[in-house]
């Protein structure tokens, strides 16, 4: 198939739109990212990149232009549709991890699983290899608490890689790292992604990991250049 795993078309958003003070962010942004490849998008903070994300995962709606995943229009579904498309094809990665404090490692991957009906022996069974392909198998029973800042972002990225996505949107993914951890812990996300063709845009103001991609993106007065 030749179609883009992602494609962005003339995305437009604002905020109070139509009222005043309003903020435009998204200004014609458009985008495509080929399937099996890894782009950098970045952005000084405040230029709308978060915005553009949410809208390609499917959180959020333009207020102009397409959003296609795999070839697939998404504006026109509804929102249970929205939801499935988002669980099923999309995984999250965001500066913070967010995990369930309560949950080991291991339960933070597997409940994601869970939810999209996978059975329970083999959402573990995959939670423990994406572990193990990130270096922590080890750490699968140790709660979020117990963990390092660098182990904690690697059971996000486990935890948004859980459903074998086929795109994956990371924000900022090692901006809460210090800049060895950063490294390390990119090389790891990297690797999976390699193994396994994922197409991602990857949010991020280091040049240095950006280089690493395939292609460097920037966001620009609301538009990608």
């Amino acid at each position: 198939m030749n179609d883009p795993m992602l494609a962005l078309d003339g995305l437009e958003k604002a905020y109070n739109r139509g009222r005043p003070g309003e903020v435009a962010v998204l200004r014609g942004a458009t985008l495509a990212v080929a399937r099996g490849e890894v782009v950098a998008l970045v952005a000084p903070s405040g230029a709308g990149k978060s915005t553009l994300l949410h809208i390609a995962g499917l959180l959020d709606v333009p207020d102009a232009g397409t959003v296609r995943l795999a070839g697939r229009e998404m504006g026109g579904l509804g929102d249970r549709a929205r939801t499935e498309a988002r669980r099923g094809e999309v995984g999250f990665i965001y500066q913070f991890h967010h995990l369930l404090p309560e949950f080991s490692a291991l339960e933070n991957i597997v409940l994601p699983q869970l939810a999209h009906a996978v059975p329970r022996r083999q959402a573990e069974a995959r939670a423990r290899d994406l572990l193990a392909r990130t270096g922590i198998a080890a750490r699968a029973d140790h709660r979020p608490a117990a963990l390092s800042g660098g182990e904690q972002q690697r059971v996000a990225f486990c935890r948004a890689l859980a459903n074998a996505p086929k795109l994956l949107l990371a924000d900022e993914p090692t901006g809460n790292l210090d800049p060895e951890t950063s490294d390390q812990v990119f090389a790891a996300l990297m690797e999976v992604v390699r193994a396994t063709g994922l197409s991602a845009l990857i949010a991020t103001h280091n040049m240095g990991l950006a280089a690493r991609m395939d292609r460097v993106v920037r966001l620009d007065a609301g538009r990608v250049v």
